[in-house]
Formats: C-alpha cells, sequence, structure tokens
C-alpha cells in the first residue's frame, strides 16, 4: 500500500432511526462496528479509526479493546483511533496499551490524539478542563518518551512522577505507533504536532475551509521551521462525510430525515446550507470524487482520507452499501486522481513498514559514523 490512505471513521453514536423510529441497542452498535471495519477491508479501503466517548449516546470508551478485536478478524486494515483522549487518559496507560495493540497486529496500529470535545469528561477522570492544553502537551511529551526510552524519569504538573519506569510491552520492533495529532480548533495542538514530526489530522468536517487551511498552513510551517522537512512533505490527514446513491436526487431524499434529526446538526442550517459551507457531499459517487479531490486545492497534497458514514441512525444495511460504493466506484479513482501530479518528495501514508525501514537506515548511518 503506497501514496494516499483512504478509510472509515466512526464515532460510534447511538441514535434512533428517524424513518422507523427504532433505537439500536449498544451491543448491536458495537458489533456493526466491528462488521463495518471488516467490510472497509472487504472492499480494499486501507484503514478503520474509531472515536473514543465516555458519555452517552456514544458506545466506544475502550477503543483498543474493540481495535483488538478487530485485528484478529482482518489481516490488512490500518486500525487506528479517531481520537484517544490525551487530556483524560493517563499517558503510561495510553502507552501501554497501543503497544501491546501495535504487537497483536502485526504494526497494524496508530493513534490520533485529541482532546474530545465533550467538557464533563474531564471531571470523570479527575481532571480541570482549564488545564486542556497543558495537559495536552505534557501528557504527550511524557508518551513520547514512554515509547522511545526504555527508561524513564520524569515529573510533571499533572500525575505523580515516575522513577525509573519502563512502559511494557515495548513497541513493535523499537518502533513506536505513528501519532497524528487532531485538532479542529487549536492552534497549539498544530504545533505540537510539527514540534515531534508527527501528523496533523485536521478533520474538517463542521467548519468552513479557511479555517483548516489556516491551521494545515500554520502546521505545515512550523513541520518545515523544527527541520523534519519541507512544508510540503508535512504528514496531513482529512475527514469527510458522504452519502450516495447512483443518482444524486435519491441520495438527498433518503438522507434528509437523518441530517434532520442528528444530534450533531440537530436543528442547525439546513442539508443544503450544511453541504455548501462544509465537506458534507450527499450525491452521486461522482460528486463525492469531484469534492474529495477539490481538498487538494485546499489543502495541498496530504496522506489520509477518512470518511464519516455511519452516524445519525442510518442503518448497518445501509452503511454496508456506502462502504460499498466508497471501495468499488469512488475510491479507485481517488487513488488514481490523487496519484497524478503528486510531487515524488511527498512521502506516502506512515505505515509501520515504512517507519522500521526509516529506523533500521537511521540506525546504519549512525553506525557507519
Amino acid at each position: 500500500m503506497s501514496g494516499m490512505q483512504f478509510g472509515i471513521f466512526s464515532v460510534g453514536d447511538v441514535t434512533p432511526d428517524p424513518t422507523t423510529g427504532r433505537t439500536p441497542t449498544e451491543h448491536e452498535r458495537i458489533k456493526a462496528m466491528v462488521a463495518i471495519a471488516r467490510k472497509a477491508e472487504e472492499v480494499g479501503l486501507d484503514v478503520f479509526a474509531s472515536g473514543e466517548h465516555h458519555n452517552r449516546p456514544f458506545v466506544p470508551s475502550s477503543p483498543t479493546t474493540m481495535l483488538g478485536h478487530i485485528a484478529a478478524r482482518t489481516e490488512r486494515l490500518v486500525l487506528s483511533t479517531a481520537t484517544t483522549l490525551i487530556t483524560t487518559n493517563d499517558p503510561v496507560k495510553i502507552a501501554e496499551d497501543f503497544a501491546m495493540l501495535q504487537h497483536l497486529a502485526d504494526g497494524r496500529a496508530d493513534l490520533m490524539l485529541g482532546r474530545g470535545n465533550t467538557g464533563p469528561v474531564y471531571p470523570w477522570f479527575g481532571k480541570d478542563i482549564r488545564d486542556g492544553i497543558p495537559l495536552a502537551v505534557e501528557n504527550y511529551q511524557l508518551l513520547h518518551r514512554l515509547w522511545r526510552e526504555d527508561v524513564v524519569d520524569w515529573e510533571g504538573r499533572f500525575r505523580t512522577p515516575l522513577q525509573s519506569f519502563t512502559s511494557t510491552p515495548r513497541p513493535l520492533d523499537g518502533v513506536p505507533p505513528f501519532v497524528w495529532h487532531g485538532s479542529i480548533r487549536s492552534p497549539e495542538i498544530a504545533e505540537q504536532a510539527a514540534y515531534y514530526g508527527d501528523g496533523f489530522f485536521a478533520n474538517n468536517i463542521f467548519w468552513p475551509k479557511e479555517h483548516f487551511q489556516r491551521l494545515i498552513g500554520l502546521y505545515r510551517r512550523r513541520f518545515e521551521h523544527y527541520g523534519h522537512g519541507t512544508a510540503e512533505q508535512a504528514i496531513v490527514g482529512l475527514g469527510g462525510q458522504v452519502f450516495m446513491r447512483a443518482n444524486s436526487q435519491d441520495a438527498v431524499r433518503e438522507f434528509r430525515p437523518y441530517f434532520d434529526n442528528a444530534p450533531v446538526y440537530g436543528g442547525g442550517p439546513s442539508l443544503e446550507e450544511f453541504m455548501a459551507e462544509t465537506p458534507l457531499t450527499v450525491g452521486s459517487p461522482a460528486q463525492v470524487i469531484e469534492r474529495t479531490l477539490r481538498f487538494r486545492d485546499h489543502f495541498g497534497d496530504y496522506q489520509r482520507q477518512l470518511f464519516l458514514v455511519d452516524h445519525a441512525g442510518l442503518p448497518l444495511e445501509t452503511v454496508l452499501e456506502q462502504i460499498e460504493i466508497l471501495g468499488e466506484e469512488v475510491v479507485p479513482v481517488l487513488r488514481r486522481e490523487f496519484a497524478i501530479g503528486r510531487p515524488a518528495s511527498v512521502p506516502d501514508a506512515p505505515t509501520h513498514a515504512s517507519l522500521l525501514a526509516a529506523k533500521r537506515e537511521k540506525d546504519t548511518t549512525e553506525v557507519a559514523r
């Protein structure tokens, strides 16, 4: 797998189907997420990413448990989180959980760190929301070291000090899971991603492109400033949101009740307004292709494109059809078109294999010196 990665991300909401009034059980929704991941692999997509939520109406409170289960039922799919809460999870636990997942999945694992968008989570885990950014910065500083140093001595503001601590298991092949820093509003997080030379995932699905152009532009400039490569070599991921039918009028008619009743949109702008302002595309596969290709004009060549297809109460059967259309009609065209004119200097999406190769090359160079 080279070039760009395409996949699905799920927020794992349990929402009534407005057309039938039926709400799936938590059990059904959890099993549905597994079915969605397996379908993504079956149709040739590259990535499945799960959110992390600790509040209703969401179910994925333990993403690594779910991804570990999916790892056992897939062979090629890269398993990621769409958010791992760097603020309210203990960095030691994140280090251990994801290293374990990495071993179980033979390296097919990475993660996307974020602060989440649910204020009440902080006190549930003994934290203060006013410390959101400082927590994100300090916790990641520790996590980054736990994966790279066998023995860590550490002291900070938000947790007890560590003395001669070793996180286990150690990362697979001595290569930590690749980290994306996800943000929809915080320049500090773009700065953090740039500082470490990590990926930056801008989930651009709720706001107009200008806002994300500023954030991604900042990340690219700072990535270059810190000496990780040129601005165009920075590692960027984007979100997308689609609902497709062969005929665009059918897609709009079928999706409208879901849009109008979805808690995420909840009585805000109309479907048409939302489609004009954000990347939500409800229409034909050709319209989704055209809209997604435009992302490159706005944000430059990038590495990962994830689509949200399974929320707002859409029945599993419909979601699986959406994934089939993506895999068969949309993504093959996007792969081809995005490859055209992509400068050779722009890196492919990072994988365990590519990170391991880079590490070996670096080790050899250092020995040669």
